[in-house]
């Protein structure tokens, strides 16, 4: 390397040793002059040079106000270079009731809102608010370390001797380089409450103070969700806090609105309303008809009317999964201490701001005590000279000049160069004896106050007493109730809080394929129509299950191999009547040769009586605790043991003294008790149900409800669509394993009993075949008749074509069809 010739100023360097050095001067700049706030009083530079400047500028809360534009170029000159529209976007937000949970700046004039910028700032004024005095307070009592300006032409208090503990009272964002900061307003008589319990109490722990400062608490109100964040913040400084808008549902006749009248910090209306319609055209947001921004000076209203069918529960979950109705608020806690960043906890946030008014208390009353000693000391000499006025006044006269009066009174009477000065200056006004006791009592209260300071000085706990009492007068004056609420529980929202709980068909082929399809889509028809279709095979495919159920179900898939799977009703594909549907394959891991032969649909909660039977193909029966299958492995579990030659066949679910009933495709029916039958664990095999005549096989079984069993029918359906409804009454208890009874006799010697059904009055019944059509009717119109009757035809079925599926839909019993 060369080096510089003698006198050359140029210093050669390596240019990555330069860059280092001057990107961390330039971050430490940015860090510490323009991002960050410092921990003692809660502010910027550039908001704390705004206040200071309108401090100096007279503004004072009794004052009128003055242009914000004269306010900025003052902040310009004397403080601030930097552009005009920063200091005044910093200028404003010091005056927005929505951004700062206590004002430091009382504003005149449009000052904008979370949609709208402000006005220009020629046109509105300012002027400081009460808790900005409280933040300037005792500044003139030398309380706080003054630094030079830009230009050195003035000085600039470094922080503010705050008597107020800003930096939780409005919170504070921003960006530097590497770093940032976000933290929460909170409310001010909490926080307060906080300090006194710390003074008090220096060896509380986090937990001691969260009983006193329960978390923010945002100027737009909302519902903060959980504790857990809150926990965090205040414990490490860091975490997450879910903020929820104030929403409420009100019906208008045959519809519903959701009203919302608060939002999360900083989330204006226009922005939920483009962010909502956004998500209504991308079909996102379903059940939205309208929406309107109803707000007004009375408070923030947006409506969202909700169609005719939507459900105002769903909706208000989904609008507050995608939009700003509900987000997070991540709080970290940086902060300068000692010009340093910091992550503070909350107990650290305390002890800062109680070091530094400590500070400032110890400093003003030692400037205080200073000033009362520097009087006390005049106003002795002023005592002295009364005294003895008539010598004072006779030295006085006998000297050429000032300057040789006040040397002879420091060498006659002992006085200093500023007790003289002060006597050559006393008014003759003073020689008067009112005026010697107005002397002499200004001495005592002098002295008084002199010995108060002086023992304040010496004993920290009167500082801390002092401390407290200052904070107790500020809770008083700046109090306010808290605006937003704290809700202890809070989980996530599952797929079933965004999701209606519709009722559903859905369809497994022989060749295992699967979809779910809205009921509504299958609207009732007449007794022996000919259906709809249902669903779209491919080729030497059929039907082989349909049964309706809940959106919220959790399917169990139970398998020829007595295996089961678990997988929700939402998560099928859903399609139209026309699609095929999923391979079931890719919906449950099933193997090869494994066919799904029963889905039972369980709702939650499950009752702990819940049990479940299950019948093999060749007549085995068992009964199973239903919470066995509570937690089913992706890979499914053993549900029923079986010999080699057999297969699961139907599962039904059973409750406590309900009957179960087995069919046959010759048409018998056993009827026996749920006692004739104890549960089993899962890998156990069954015991006998029904002996069967030569040539015969189970086609179907179900469950007769022990509560209010008059009010049922067994539904019986021929596979060529015939069909009846039989009071249960006519099927006798049997023992299990028996012949049953005759059930239905057929038009035809080649039809065969295709499921049965136990069905009331008010229900549906959707009745299906194996080339996919589906017919949906009332059982009421099915007519009832006896176990011997043919039955009548329910359904239109071709040559070609048998009914394979008989699935009852429950509907209330003061059920009203919607016009």
């Amino acid at each position: 390397m060369n080096l510089p010739a003698p006198g050359n100023r140029v210093l050669l360097t390596s240019i990555s040793d330069e860059m280092k050095v001057s990107f961390i001067d330039y971050a430490m700049s940015i860090i510490v002059s323009r991002a960050l706030p410092d921990a003692r009083d809660g502010l910027k530079p550039v908001h704390r040079r705004i206040l200071y400047a309108m401090h100096e500028m007279g503004l004072v809360p009794e004052k009128p106000h003055r242009k914000c534009a004269r306010i900025v170029g003052e902040v310009l000159g004397k403080f601030h270079p930097h552009g005009d529209s920063a200091v005044y976007e910093a200028l404003v937000r010091l005056a927005q009731s929505f951004s700062c949970r206590y004002t430091l700046v009382d504003g005149h004039g449009n000052f904008g809102s979370l949609d709208d910028n402000p006005a220009a700032m020629r046109y509105t004024e300012a002027r400081l608010s009460k808790a900005a005095s409280d933040l300037l307070a005792d500044l003139d009592c030398e309380t706080v370390d003054f630094q030079d300006n830009f230009d050195g032409s003035m000085q600039e208090p470094i922080v503010l001797p705050a008597r107020l503990p800003g930096l939780l009272m409005n919170g504070s964002s921003g960006i530097a380089v590497g770093m940032a900061t976000n933290i929460a307003p909170h409310n001010l008589v909490e926080v307060v409450d906080g300090l006194v319990h710390y003074i008090d109490n220096p060896d509380c722990t986090i937990d001691d103070l969260r009983v006193f400062i329960k978390g923010p608490d945002f100027p737009s109100g909302g519902t903060i969700m959980g504790l857990n964040g809150i926990r965090d913040a205040f414990e490490t400084g860091r975490g997450s806090i879910s903020l929820r808008g104030t929403a409420e549902i009100e019906e208008t006749g045959k519809t519903s609105t959701i009203v919302i009248t608060e939002l999360p910090y900083l989330v204006g209306p226009e922005m939920l309303i483009e962010r909502i319609a956004e998500h209504v055209k991308s079909e996102k947001l379903t059940g939205i008809a309208d929406l309107n921004d109803e707000s007004s000076r009375l408070g923030l209203r947006v409506v969202v009317k909700l169609k005719r069918e939507a459900n105002p529960d769903i909706v208000l979950n989904n609008l507050y999964k995608f939009t700003q109705l509900q987000q997070n608020f991540a709080v970290n806690c940086l902060a300068l201490v000692n010009g340093k960043p910091e992550l503070l906890n909350l107990k650290r946030i305390l002890e800062v701001f109680l070091k530094h008014r400590l500070e400032v208390l110890t400093r003003k009353a030692t400037y205080e005590k200073r000033k009362a000693e520097e009087r006390s000391h005049i106003v002795s000499g002023l005592l002295l000279a009364l005294a003895d006025i008539d010598a004072i006044v006779a030295t006085i006269r006998a000297a050429q000049a000032s300057d040789e009066a006040k040397i002879a009174l420091q060498e006659k009477f002992g006085l200093s160069e500023i007790q003289a000065g002060a006597i050559l200056e006393m008014q003759l006004r003073r020689l008067t004896g009112l005026e010697r006791g107005k002397l002499e009592n200004e001495q005592a209260d002098l002295l008084a106050k002199i010995a108060s300071l002086t023992l304040l000085l010496g004993d920290k706990q009167l500082m801390l007493t002092s401390i407290k009492e200052d904070l107790l007068l500020m809770k008083a004056k700046h109090s306010s109730p808290r605006k937003s609420q704290i809700s202890a529980e809070y989980s996530n929202f599952c797929d079933e809080d965004l999701i209606p709980n519709d009722t559903m068909m859905v369809f497994v082929t022989s060749q295992g394929y699967i979809k779910r399809v809205p009921t509504k889509f299958f609207e009732s028809q007449n007794r022996a129509g000919r259906g709809k279709g249902g669903i779209a095979f491919r080729e030497e495919d059929d039907l082989q299950h349909c049964l309706a159920c809940n959106m919220h179900d959790e399917l169990l898939y139970f398998t020829n191999r007595g295996i089961v799977y678990s997988e929700k009703v939402y998560n099928l594909p859903e399609g139209s009547r026309q699609t095929k549907g999923r391979a079931l394959v890719s919906v449950i891991p099933m193997v090869p040769n494994e066919t799904v032969t029963a889905i039972i649909p369980i709702s939650q909660p499950v009752q702990k009586e819940s049990r479940l039977i299950l019948l093999t193909k060749k007549g085995e029966i068992k009964k199973i605790e239903l919470h066995s299958f509570g937690n089913v492995r992706r890979s499914g579990i053993i549900a029923m043991g079986l010999d080699d030659d057999d297969e699961l066949g139907w599962v039904r679910k059973i409750e406590s003294n309900d009957h179960i009933m087995i069919s046959t495709g010759e048409g018998m029916v056993i009827r026996y008790a749920d006692s004739e039958l104890r549960a089993m664990g899962r890998a156990a095999g069954g015991v006998k149900a029904i002996t069967l005549h030569a040539g015969d096989r189970i086609v179907s079984c179900d469950i007769i409800p022990a509560a209010l069993e008059d009010k049922f029918h067994l539904l019986l359906v021929t596979d060529d669509g015939y069909g009846k409804r039989v009071p249960v009454s006519e099927f006798r208890d049997q023992k299990r394993g028996g012949m049953g009874l005759i059930g239905i006799k057929f038009k035809r010697a080649t039809s065969k009993l295709a499921g049965i059904s136990i069905v009331r009055e008010p229900d549906e019944v959707i009745i299906a075949t194996a080339a996919g059509v589906i017919l949906r009717q009332k059982c009421n119109e099915i007519p009832s008749q006896s176990r011997m009757a043919t039955g009548v035809r329910l359904q239109q079925v071709s040559e070609e074509d048998k009914v394979i599926s008989v699935s009852p839909v429950q509907v209330e019993e003061n059920f009203e069809p919607e016009a």
